[in-house]
Formats: C-alpha cells, structure tokens, sequence
C-alpha cells in the first residue's frame, strides 16, 4: 500500500535531487551539443586526419559504456592534478563526453542532407569555412535533426541515472538513500520511476509534435 505521508515528507528532498538531475542533463547537453559540432566537422572535413581524428572520437566514446567512462573520470582526474573534482563536475564531464559523440553523428546527418549549392553559393558570396558553419550549416542541420536530437536528450535524462554511482545526489542516489531508510523499495522506485516519466514524457511529446510540423512544412 502506498504510504502517502511518507511520500509528502520526502518530496522536497526528491525535487531537490530532480533539479540535480536536470542541472546535470542540460549542462551536458549543451556541451555535448557543441562538442558534436566540433567532432562532426571533422567527420566531414576533406583532410583525412580531422576524418581520422573525429572517428576515433566517435568509435571510443560511443564503444565504452558510459559507466566505465564516468569511473574513469571520476579516479583519473585526480591523478593528473586535479584533486577537487566533485562528483558534479565528473557526471557532467563525462556525460558531455559521451553525448558529444552520438550528437556528432546525428548531426553529421543533418549536414550531409544540406544541398550542396547552397554551400557553394555561399562560398560564391565570400562567406569563410566558419561563417558558413554558423550561418547556414549549423542552423539547417538542427532543423533536419530537431526530432533526433529531442530524442538524445530523453536518453541523456535517463543515462544520468548512472552518476549515482560517484556519490551525486541525483533522482536515483537519493531514491536508493530513502529505500534503504524506510525499507519501502517499491514505492520509493515507483517514485523514481515516476519522476523520469514526469521529465520524458513531456519531451517526448514535445519531439513528436517537432516531427510532424517537419513533416508538414516538407509537403
């Protein structure tokens, strides 16, 4: 049976943890995002070593799991200097790393679905690799992958459950302090569960709306 005044008694220390797992998904997700323009860039440069080099990138951070990437931070930074790496600090890091690389190839997409006269109109009018990139490359290619994109931040959501494991008071850590208090594990996981839903359904609807307005406007 649900035990409603326990629930009361520890939601402000549930919304609390959700602000920590909202504040680490969007700064992720920012970084990542332009970590993705970079390694993309690179993806599709004519040099083949920036195509080497933005491979690789994508290869190591999308083939180790995201566990053993955010260990790796956590225990290796220190190692190299920086002793004060919180737990903050190394879920965000770690997650920007790793969304930066599924990013990179969703945009890489969007990119190669530019056409290409454009491009060279714009050569033809003077614009540089950059002003290019920012103007008409970036701003299109987010466009083309607006629904992709909506859908790498559900998963980010999702995948940032693992920063419990460093000692983040995120949704999950503090779903597990509170099981192991009260002893009520499937209501305390219930409410987890619930709260995910209450960040991703929303996005999700929101991207599916995205799509279809897509859709729409190609017609």
């Amino acid at each position: 049976m649900f035990d409603w005044p326990l629930f009361l008694q520890n939601l402000p220390l549930l919304l609390t943890s959700l602000l920590v797992t909202l504040e680490v998904s969007t700064a992720a997700l920012v970084i990542g995002f332009f970590i993705g323009i970079l390694v993309a860039s690179l993806r599709l440069s004519p040099l083949p070593l920036c195509r080497r080099l933005g491979g690789a990138y994508i290869f190591v951070f999308r083939g180790i799991p995201l566990l053993v990437q955010l260990l790796f931070v956590y225990y290796f930074l220190p190692r190299v200097g920086l002793p004060n790496v919180s737990p903050l600090t190394a879920a965000i890091i770690s997650l920007s790393l790793c969304a930066g690389a599924y990013i990179a190839e969703i945009l890489r997409g969007g990119f190669l679905a530019i056409p290409g006269g454009q491009l060279e109109a714009a050569g033809l009018l003077g614009l540089s690799t950059r002003q290019m990139l920012v103007r008409i490359r970036v701003p299109q290619a987010v466009r083309l992958t607006l629904p992709a994109l909506v859908n790498e931040m559900i998963l980010l959501i999702k995948a940032s459950s693992l920063v419990s494991v460093v000692g983040l008071a995120d949704l999950t850590r503090t779903a597990q302090n509170l099981a192991a208090s009260d002893y009520l594990f499937v209501q305390d996981y219930l409410m987890l569960a619930g709260f995910y839903c209450l960040i991703n359904i929303p996005l999700a609807f929101c991207g599916g709306q995205l799509e279809r307005r897509l859709k729409e406007q190609r017609i």
